[in-house]
């Protein structure tokens, strides 16, 4: 329990050190898998619906991709705008800078793995339900 709480601390950390755009990414992510789950849930009763929710699973996960990018070249931008303002920068702030600037590439090609994953994984199960 104390090790759960730890890692949700040390995520909560990282997401705001992202800065703003890790939290579109997640409720990007978060959207990703309720469209996924609710493919699951509508698929014997109402497959056009299924269909329909997996197609917005799709959408979602491709914009936590997009997302990651544009927060990266962001981060990235304001980097370079302190970089020029102070002149000389130390080798430990710019490295921090980029660290900040890829937090959010990172959590966006998560979010857009961990969505593709649990689409092709529905996508799947659904080929084999069909063929019985």
């Amino acid at each position: 329990m104390f090790s759960l709480s730890l890692h949700l601390i040390m995520f909560i950390g990282l997401l705001t050190e992202g800065g703003p755009v890790m939290y579109v990414i997640l409720l990007s992510f978060l959207a990703s898998l309720f469209f996924v789950v609710s493919a699951f849930v509508k698929r014997k009763n109402n497959p056009k619906q299924s269909h329909k929710m997996i197609g917005l699973a799709v959408d979602a996960s491709l914009l936590a991709l997009v997302l990651g990018c544009f927060g990266s070249v962001l981060g990235l931008i304001q980097l370079f705008d302190m970089v020029e303002a102070v002149g000389n920068v130390k080798p430990d702030l710019f490295s921090a800078g980029i660290k900040v600037s890829l937090l959010t590439i990172t959590f966006g090609l998560f979010s857009f793995a961990v969505g593709r994953i649990c689409i092709l994984i529905y996508k799947w199960t659904e080929n084999t339900t069909q063929s019985n």
